[in-house]
């Protein structure tokens, strides 16, 4: 890729609409509340952070996922994490961000309800002031243990804290099939929330197809084994459901073995709207930028391309519209 290419990358306006919270602190944060908590396991030097961040596949994926959410202590630091965020989703251009956020997470290491909202709040306010990043909350049930998915729909209902857009559903696929979580994404879409649900990074087209069938789900966070299924293909591009693609975070957990063999371009050629995401930048050493230069190096997108990946991200955002429309109009003027 040359300069110009890049040059245009890292110019344009983009939106992360799957982003999560945890996963998202630099490795400089991670040591730092590694080193304020030791009990935690997670290592405190630099070069064995990187062995850590060594993924085998996505089930050591999530146990080290869930390691490193154990550091995540009290509200300052929530707070130092969505600044880190903030601050990181900048340096790649970001304007806009949808945060996936874990409340469970938080009240497993003591913080009240009450101080997760608070600690969001005041966060989004710092983003927003201090780094021009304006975000949003989608509150996710994390797996199937019992109890997991009232008391995120509970919180994310009862406590909504400004800038709360949506109810998501990750966790291991196999283990907590999309269909069981009906009641509570009918509950939030009651409520006048969206429906975002993790469905076909590591299982097969079915999920995809009982996320939006089942969960009445609006838009799916990876969804790549979609490229199996021609008519699950031609019912995403008709019906206008957006994936959330993070090629460098499918490769880190082995979802996909080599990157040239990612369906990303199956996708488009499909017509399927497509936008791109980190999911975990801080575990998976990458940025918004970084994830635009490997697919336009590996598959050989234009910057027309690349464009039509970024105006697909502004167009599936749950912003305000008149952020959508500022942010389509400088995208306009960029490629004139």
């Amino acid at each position: 890729m040359g300069p110009d290419l890049s040059a245009f990358i890292a110019a344009l306006p983009k939106v992360e609409l799957h982003l999560h919270l945890i996963g998202s602190a630099s490795p400089d944060t991670i040591l730092e509340l590694a080193r304020r908590h030791p009990d935690s396991g997670v290592p405190t030097e630099p070069d064995e952070l990187t062995s850590f961040y060594t993924f085998r596949d996505f089930p050591h994926f999530l146990d080290v996922y869930r390691q490193v959410a154990l550091l995540v202590r009290t509200p300052d630091d929530v707070i130092a994490l969505i600044a880190g965020l903030a601050r990181d989703a900048a340096a790649s251009n970001v304007r806009y961000a949808e945060v996936t956020v874990t409340p469970l997470a938080h009240r497993y290491v003591g913080m009240t309800r009450e101080q997760t909202a608070e600690a969001l709040t005041t966060g989004r306010e710092l983003a927003a002031r201090e780094f021009g990043v304006a975000l949003n909350w989608i509150f996710d049930i994390p797996g199937p243990k019992p109890g997991f998915a009232e008391e995120t729909t509970d919180f994310a209902l009862r406590y909504r804290p400004e800038g709360t857009v949506a109810l998501g559903l990750a966790g291991p696929e196999a283990a907590s099939p999309r269909a069981a979580y009906r009641p509570y994404f009918e509950q939030a879409r009651a409520a006048g929330l969206h429906c975002v649900v993790h469905a076909g990074e590591t299982s097969g087209a079915d999920e995809v197809w009982s996320a939006i069938r089942d969960l009445g789900a609006e838009r799916i966070g990876h969804g790549v084994s979609a490229a199996t299924d021609p008519l699950l293909l031609d019912h995403l591009r008709d019906n206008d459901i957006p994936l959330e693609v993070c090629p460098t975070s499918n490769l880190c957990t082995r979802a996909v073995t080599d990157i040239k063999a990612h369906p990303l371009p199956v996708l488009l050629r499909h017509g399927v709207p497509v936008t791109l995401s980190t999911d975990d930048p801080g575990m998976f050493g990458t940025s918004l930028n970084r994830e635009y230069e490997l697919v336009a190096d590996t598959f050989g997108l234009s910057a027309t391309d690349l464009t039509e990946l970024a105006r697909t991200g502004i167009r599936a955002a749950y912003c305000d519209e008149a952020t959508r429309m500022e942010l389509l109009t400088e995208l306009d003027a960029l490629t004139g």
